[in-house]
C-alpha cells in the first residue's frame, strides 16, 4: 500500500463527493461537500486556509482529509474532514494517510510546533488511531468535539 495525498480539483472533486463513511459514523465527520465549501466560505476568518486532498491508494481514491492552517502562529495547524471511504476502512488506510498528512504539514510549516484536530467522544475508533499516533488530548472542547494535538519534535 502506497496511500497520496493530492488536492482535490476540478478533475477529482465529483469523485470525492462520492465517499461516505458507515451509517454508524455519520455523525462523526462532514460530507466532503462540506469540507470543500469551507475553503470558499472560510467559517473560521480569513486568515485561515483551507487545503482539501483526496487520498490515494495507487489510482484508486480512498477517503479524503483536509488542512487548514494559520501560518502565522505555531499551533493553528488542523487535521479536519478525515474520512477513509467505507469500501476501503479497516485495511490501514486510516493510520497510513494520518502519517502522510502529519509528514506533510511538519515538511511544509518549519513554524509548526504542533498539529491539532477534534473528535468526538463517542468516535472510539478514530481516538485509538489518534491516540496510538502520539496525539494527546488538550482538555479543550470546540462544539461536541473534544480537542487533541500531537507535539513536533
Amino acid at each position: 500500500m502506497k496511500v497520496r495525498l493530492k488536492c482535490v480539483t476540478r478533475e477529482n472533486w465529483e469523485e470525492a463527493l462520492a465517499l461516505k463513511v458507515k451509517e454508524r459514523q455519520r455523525n462523526f465527520v462532514p460530507p466532503v461537500a462540506v469540507s470543500l465549501a469551507k475553503v470558499y466560505i472560510k467559517p473560521d476568518g480569513d486568515n485561515i486556509v483551507y487545503l482539501p486532498f483526496a487520498i490515494y491508494d495507487g489510482k484508486m481514491m480512498i477517503g479524503f482529509i483536509m488542512h487548514a492552517y494559520d501560518e502565522n502562529t505555531a499551533n493553528m495547524y488542523w487535521i479536519n474532514g478525515f474520512m477513509i471511504d467505507e469500501s476501503h476502512q479497516g485495511k490501514g488506510y486510516g493510520r497510513a494517510a494520518l502519517s502522510e498528512m502529519v509528514h506533510w504539514i511538519a515538511n511544509r510549516f518549519t513554524g509548526c510546533k504542533e498539529i491539532r484536530l477534534t473528535v468526538f467522544k463517542e468516535n472510539e475508533n478514530a481516538r485509538e488511531l489518534y491516540k496510538r499516533f502520539g496525539f494527546l488530548p488538550t482538555g479543550d472542547v470546540y462544539g461536541q468535539e473534544d480537542v487533541w494535538f500531537l507535539p513536533l519534535k
